[in-house]
């Protein structure tokens, strides 16, 4: 099935067996769910060239989520600092609600309204209250993970792949945006050359986080190479149509975007640099959690000098990434 970029991705949309957790488990590990072109950025003509990257959505493999569920179980003294941390922090967006009959402090505005009706012997609005509201969270996260090749590499001070790290602090993650009630999404990438970015949808909008996402979070894999810009691009497009005040993608990669058919290096990086502009303009915030060491030069010129964050000790994503979420969304 091959569809356009501005195909309709709304939330309600079910894309080639569905947007539901037990309809997609339907289709085999690996086949495909549906084939998008989109445009890519090509600096050296400062245009952009058309229908020139195929993301492929595939069916991700799955494991037994009881792997997942030792990892929870394995830091649940992190999750129970995680669980203080959501219960001590102000989580809820303030509002003023102005005219007020009770409030916290009083309007000057209404109040001078008030005692210039007193004096030209008018009934006065006794409503010259402000009271301080706090609205639930309007939020919907992306979290983007990169799966490629170099994720397989060993953490020396863990032991550990990168991978396995990504994913533990995913999970973590998760739990903490269940337990808040964001809504979120859990998708990743990778690519063999700009005809096959293949895209893997771990968790949708709407699902809960439960044994078949568990189930598929168990079977990833790390392999091939990063197109970053393409997946970028399908990310938005899974959250420009979604109603909420604020909207994330949360990117977690290893390394620069590169692929076996590009050779110049600034390439594929303006092409994700232009990606995440698109994003901003669709008003969808882009933050990427880098776990190169050596990252800061090409992901802030990706994604801007506040926009991301390096982890130097990438066995400690799993704790950190939990509180940069918070931070981020307060």
């Amino acid at each position: 099935v091959v569809e356009q970029p501005d195909a309709a991705e709304t939330e309600g949309v079910k894309p080639a067996g569905g947007d539901d957790a037990e309809a997609d488990d339907a289709v085999l590990a690996g086949d495909l769910l549906r084939v998008v072109p989109y445009p890519e950025w090509d600096y050296l003509i400062n245009l952009a060239r058309p229908q020139w990257c195929t993301v492929q959505e595939k069916r991700p493999e799955a494991d037994d989520p009881a792997l997942i569920h030792e990892i929870l179980h394995r830091h649940r003294d992190l999750l129970q600092r995680i669980d203080a941390l959501i219960r001590g922090s102000e989580l809820r967006k303030p509002i003023r609600l102005k005219r007020q009959m009770e409030g916290d402090r009083f309007d000057l505005d209404q109040v001078v309204n008030a005692m210039i009706d007193v004096r030209t012997h008018r009934t006065p609005d006794p409503r010259f209250h402000i009271r301080v509201d706090r609205r639930e969270r309007d939020l919907s996260v992306l979290v983007l993970l990169d799966l490629s090749e170099s994720t397989n590499d060993i953490v020396k001070a863990s032991h550990t792949k990168v991978l396995h790290l990504a994913r533990e602090a995913t999970v973590l993650l998760a739990s903490a945006m269940e337990k808040i009630g964001d809504r979120f999404a859990i998708h990743g990438f990778c690519s063999n050359g700009r005809h096959e970015v293949q895209y893997y949808r771990y968790k949708d909008f709407g699902g809960p986080f439960d044994d078949h996402v568990m189930a598929r979070l168990a079977g990833m894999r790390g392999q091939l190479s990063t197109r970053m810009g393409g997946a970028l691009r399908h990310a938005t497009n899974w959250l420009r149509h979604r109603a909420a005040d604020k909207k994330l993608i949360l990117l977690i990669t290893d390394g620069e975007p590169h692929d076996i058919d590009v050779h110049d290096p600034k390439y594929l990086l303006f092409d994700a640099k232009k990606a995440v502009e698109e994003a901003s303009r669709g008003g969808i915030y882009t933050y990427c959690m880098s776990l190169d060491p050596k990252a800061d030069d090409y992901v802030s010129r990706i994604f801007g000098q506040r926009n991301y964050t390096v982890i130097d000790h990438i066995s400690r994503l799993p704790e950190k990434l939990p509180g940069l979420y918070l931070r981020l969304t307060r």
